[in-house]
């Protein structure tokens, strides 16, 4: 069926629309964590408990975003996007409604059935409105709102929570997504449906039960430890489960995910490229505000401000980035980027109490730069070596190894963190003795507290010993941190290797793009 003309020359401002709804979903993942302190006064409940509201977003994402190339070719891909922004938006307004921690949690679950989907379907959609020679342009634009909400979450979460009301991080959404929906159903063009077969529905169970339990063991893996009887029966049972996904999938005529997507030129080596960009991501995103609110002291407002023109730069990197893909390719750029995203990663493992503000925006900000060079021109090389018939499919793909990857890596590392700050403790304790010239000059430095407070013999050496096992608890966890980025560059060097190996296919695959009225 062929393309429509139309569509052809007025692409950009059906991306436009697209970017609306991805960017709400992104948005949606990171905005809550900012709240958990509030949610948990308001609702008179423990962290643990909150922690679910954001825990079981992202595990309700992972599970439905299989299902995505399915419904998009079966129903037609607008009309499931504009299905999933209106769920999304109905479980943003009852979200914010929430009455108990509960009830909340069941609209967290509604919400991302929506947001879960608009992701891949946006992605694929892109692929078929889109000429490939100026995919990778598209492809920046779109990409924007990964890069750019994650860091603008926790800043507009902490005002909204801080300055305002709580309720606010979920009603945002409401006008975003209305506005949303009138625009797809004026500018998103149709797409035809297609005759895919039965839907998988034992493919879907296994994949879904598999994602689920291995996204909460990654999850939770660190609150419950890693070698506790959940964890590890999580782990084998879902590791058991993808497992007979692929066998399955291979088997069945119908199947739910086309793994023999992998054939086609450099899919297969853009998902491993996504995973170590992700994890590199991740690592600055995640570690530096938990060092500049834990260690530094700083508050939420100014920990994202300090954030924030990492996050411009990325934005305005991107669609640069997406240009340069249109006339030169994958490789160079790709390269580029990920050897400026090891560099500046490795340059944090530099952090202390003692490092500037303006050292950290800046080590930032080139991060930024190098990131909005690697991370879309990574994926749209995958792509656009599928065939459009594929697209579906591959996207979800793409978005499953992005979802695992995030939540793989900041397992990772987080336990990396802890095990080196203990081991950084240790080594720490160890050089300080009753007679040794540190706990000497900390003793010294006690003296005016202690006169003036009047406090007893005993009770001078309990405050100095209690003073100095949090100082270096403190440098530990510091040390602990310049580790994780250290291993997170050593990531990121792989990459850039890899990148090297990079194909940039400018072909529309082996037919048509389906498009024509729902």
């Amino acid at each position: 069926m062929a393309d429509s003309p139309q569509t052809e020359r007025h692409w950009g401002v059906a991306l436009a629309v697209l970017v609306i709804g991805a960017f709400m979903a992104i948005l949606d993942s990171s905005i809550v964590n900012i709240a958990v302190p509030k949610l948990e006064s308001v609702f008179s409940v423990d962290t643990a408990q909150v922690q679910w509201v954001v825990t079981i977003y992202l595990l309700v994402l992972g599970v439905v975003v299989p299902a995505a190339g399915y419904l998009g070719e079966r129903f037609g891909y607008r009309r499931i996007y504009i299905l999933s922004l209106v769920v999304f938006t109905i479980g943003s307004a009852m979200s914010g409604l929430a009455w108990s921690l509960h009830v909340l949690t069941v609209f967290r679950v509604l919400q991302a059935m929506g947001g879960g989907l608009i992701m891949p379907i946006t992605m694929a959609m892109l692929y078929r409105i889109v000429p490939r020679q100026q995919i990778g342009t598209a492809m920046g634009f779109w990409g924007l709102a990964i890069i750019v909400a994650p860091a603008i979450g926790p800043t507009l979460g902490g005002y909204l929570v801080e300055y305002v009301n709580w309720r606010l991080i979920f009603y945002i959404n409401v006008p975003i997504g209305i506005v949303g929906v009138f625009l797809a159903l004026l500018y998103v063009p149709k797409f035809a449906q297609v005759k895919v077969g039965n839907f998988d529905a034992v493919g879907f169970a296994v994949v879904a039960g598999g994602l689920f339990g291995l996204l909460l063991a990654l999850s939770e893996g660190q609150t419950w430890g890693w070698g506790s009887e959940p964890i590890v029966l999580l782990l084998m049972g879902s590791a058991l489960l993808l497992l007979f996904f692929v066998l399955w999938e291979f088997r069945v005529p119908h199947p739910l995910l086309d793994l023999r997507v992998f054939r086609f030129g450099s899919f297969g080596l853009s998902n491993i490229l996504v995973v170590l960009v992700t994890v590199a991501m991740y690592s600055g995103v995640f570690y530096v505000p938990l060092f500049l609110q834990t260690i530094v002291g700083f508050g939420a407002m100014k920990t994202g401000l300090i954030m924030m023109p990492a996050a411009l730069a990325s934005a305005i990197m991107m669609p640069i980035s997406g240009r340069i893909y249109d006339k030169i390719g994958a490789r160079a750029l790709v390269f580029t980027g990920m050897a400026l995203l090891a560099i500046t990663t490795y340059l944090l493992h530099n952090l202390s109490v003692n490092t500037s503000v303006g050292a950290v925006i800046f080590w930032l900000t080139l991060r930024g730069v190098g990131m909005g060079m690697a991370m879309m021109p990574v994926t749209t090389a995958g792509m656009s070596a599928v065939p459009t018939e594929h697209v579906g499919g591959a996207s979800a793909i793409n978005n499953i190894m992005q979802r695992v990857a995030g939540s793989f890596g900041l397992a990772a590392l987080t336990a990396l963190l802890q095990e080196q700050a203990t081991m950084h403790a240790q080594t720490l304790a160890s050089a300080y003795t009753p007679a040794s010239g540190s706990a000497m000059q900390l003793f010294q430095g006690l003296q005016g507290l202690i006169a003036k407070e009047g406090i007893p013999g005993a009770q001078a050496v309990q405050l100095t010993i209690t003073t100095l096992y949090g100082m270096i608890e403190q440098q530990a966890f510091v040390m602990g941190i310049d580790d994780v980025f250290v291993v997170a560059a050593l990531f990121t060097v792989v990459g850039a290797i890899l990148a090297l190996g990079l194909k940039t296919y400018r072909t529309q695959g082996t037919s048509a793009r389906p498009m024509a009225a729902d």
